[in-house]
């Protein structure tokens, strides 16, 4: 539990003390960790695996809104006032969560104020990538759309590598799609049009090796 960064100044008293009103889960990949409409009153962490945070548009199509890494977290509003959920959680792959109730993290905030400024920046974090989200579907250009999405996935999949940045991900075409607001069948031809300009290298479904963060920056 030290490990997640929210929880790290916390002493081992502390922690021995919150992990009683902590409750984890293991979700396998697929499975929803709460649904929209679902009563929202905790702060979930996740401690090891993928998320992604998505909304069902009027057409009925799933739009990603953004993907939690490990330490990530998500209700940090609901500890402030309980609500209603307006998003669905599911699980990218297998995956580790701990939910603190909102009467809990009261009683930890008391002891340690700044994890509330921890909160406070991840929420202002996440507020910013909707910001870029809303940016990445309006572009009119599609090569921007994927550029922006190849960058934001360097912060939850990305790792440095003597070849470039490789990103393993948990997310398939239609997801990549779905995260930037065009089609499967553009996404894949357009990650092909990068790969033969020499931007990226493909290495199946699942694997893309980036070569040149800048050129993908250029895009927008």
């Amino acid at each position: 539990m030290g490990q997640i960064p929210l929880l790290s100044s916390l002493s081992a008293d502390e922690l021995r003390e919150i992990s009683k009103s902590i409750i984890t889960k293991e979700y396998k990949k697929g499975e929803a960790i709460f649904k929209l409409g679902d009563r929202a009153n905790g702060l979930y962490i996740v401690c090891n695996g993928k998320v992604k945070i998505y909304k069902n548009t009027l057409e009925g199509k799933e739009q990603i809104i953004y993907i939690l890494s490990d330490g990530d977290f998500i209700g940090a509003f609901n500890l402030l006032k309980e609500d209603v959920f307006d998003f669905t959680a599911e699980a990218l792959e297998n995956t580790t969560i701990s939910m603190l109730e909102k009467v809990a993290f009261d009683q930890v905030i008391v002891a340690k104020p700044e994890i509330t400024l921890k909160v406070l920046e991840k929420a202002y974090e996440r507020i910013m990538k909707v910001e870029s989200l809303v940016e990445r579907l309006s572009t009119k250009s599609l090569d921007a759309k994927v550029a922006a999405l190849l960058l934001n996935l360097i912060g939850s999949f990305g790792e440095e590598t003597e070849e470039g940045i490789v990103l393993k991900l948990s997310i398939n075409r239609e997801e990549m799609g779905s995260y930037t607001g065009i089609a499967r069948e553009t996404m894949t031809r357009k990650l092909k049009l990068f790969e033969e300009m020499g931007i990226l290298k493909l290495q199946g479904a699942k694997v893309i090796i980036i070569r040149d963060v800048e050129k993908l920056k250029a895009f927008n």
